[in-house]
């Protein structure tokens, strides 16, 4: 047996296994009190970036979530009160075809009149006062700009099959009608096929000074027409829809276009049932409307379906984003306290023999008697 007093070599070796022991044991303490298998970047430095990313991710799923909700809410605020404008508008209808009846005086139609005036107020009320977080939402801010190169002409509405691009109006002529009253008389299009040019097949027609072009596959342009110009340009941006983050990324967005609620849009400005003759034309000018209406709540309808599936799958990323943070950062406890406990076993079990290797020098005493 080698005893030494300077050098206790068997105490020094204790001593280092009791302290590997006792640094794995505080990491198994650490790990088991704050539920983190990674609790600092030295872990797992790969783990933990990985891991941050994924954490920012699944936060940014979170608040697309709530985008997304906020979105059907919208939807909703706006498709209420296009709900009630279509109930005035079907009120008026039924106006109309009373007051077209020929048992009815001309005293009898100003009375059915005066309540489609109201009518028609209440309809442009609500279209400005409808807001969701004091935000209007029928007035036309959240609809698809289109800019005129002249100031008499000026774009009303454009449908959603209108070409992204630039169109040229090469002449507009603004009259009056019998009654003195503003009409479009005459309208020129560009149809050569150039890159400015309508559909071939692109018809107008006048209401006023609104002008509707139409051609197939659902195109649709209303101008409004102030005075009489030549070779104006029209500017469709595709611009002007409200866009919804719904998404983690750069351009993960639903752009929502809620359509103008006016009166003018509409064809019913002007509508009035005073007159047996204006009430049978008032017919089909609400019957446009309602289609009008009609389209505008099948758009809302639509982008509230798709946001229904947009927030579940939302929800199914985020889920799974999670577990695999999970399995990333968090311990297994039932692993992890089995490794506590057979370090704890070894700390005990080195702090033992380190007891006995201090005690080894003292057996010099016994050469020495």
């Amino acid at each position: 047996m080698s005893l030494r007093v300077s050098q206790n070599i068997s105490a020094i070796t204790a001593q280092n296994a009791l302290h590997r022991t006792d640094t794995k044991l505080s990491q198994s303490l650490e790990r088991l009190s704050s539920g983190l298998k990674i609790n600092h970047a030295k872990d797992n430095p790969a783990g933990v970036a990985i891991a941050k990313r994924m954490n920012s991710q699944i936060k940014g799923l979170s608040i697309a979530g709530d985008n997304a909700s906020d979105a059907i809410s919208i939807v909703e605020t706006a498709e209420g009160a296009m709900n009630e404008i279509h109930a005035m508008l079907q009120r008026m209808s039924e106006l109309a075809i009373d007051a077209a009846n020929g048992t009815k005086s001309d005293a009898d139609r100003e009375m059915l009149d005066a309540e489609v005036k109201q009518l028609k107020e209440e309809i442009t009320r609500i279209a400005k006062d409808t807001e969701f977080n004091g935000r209007p939402l029928l007035d036309g801010g959240f609809d698809l700009k289109g800019y005129s190169s002249d100031a008499n002409v000026s774009v009303a509405y454009y449908s959603d099959e209108v070409d992204i691009k630039d169109f040229t109006v090469s002449s507009v002529t603004l009259g009056t009608d019998a009654d003195g009253n503003p009409l479009v008389t005459d309208l020129q299009l560009l149809m050569d096929g150039s890159k400015n040019a309508f559909p071939a097949d692109a018809q107008w027609e006048a209401d006023g000074d609104l002008v509707t072009i139409k051609a197939a596959n659902d195109f649709e342009v209303k101008l409004k027409v102030a005075g009489s110009a030549a070779n104006v340009n029209l500017d469709m941006t595709g611009i002007g829809a409200m866009r919804m983050q719904i998404g983690t990324e750069e351009g993960q967005v639903l752009e929502m276009r809620i359509p103008t609620m006016s009166l003018e849009l509409m064809g019913i400005e002007d509508t009035s049932i005073a007159t047996e003759a204006d009430a049978k034309e008032a017919i089909d000018k609400i019957a446009e409307a309602i289609n009008y209406v009609s389209a505008a709540r099948s758009r809302l309808g639509a982008y509230q379906n798709r946001l229904e599936s947009t927030g579940e799958s939302l929800d199914v990323t985020h889920e799974n984003m999670t577990a695999s943070y999970s399995r990333i950062m968090d311990v297994d406890m039932a692993g992890e306290m089995t490794e506590y406990t057979n370090q704890q076993v070894l700390s005990q079990a080195g702090t033992s023999m380190l007891a006995q290797a201090n005690e080894r020098p003292q057996q010099v005493l016994q050469l020495l008697q």
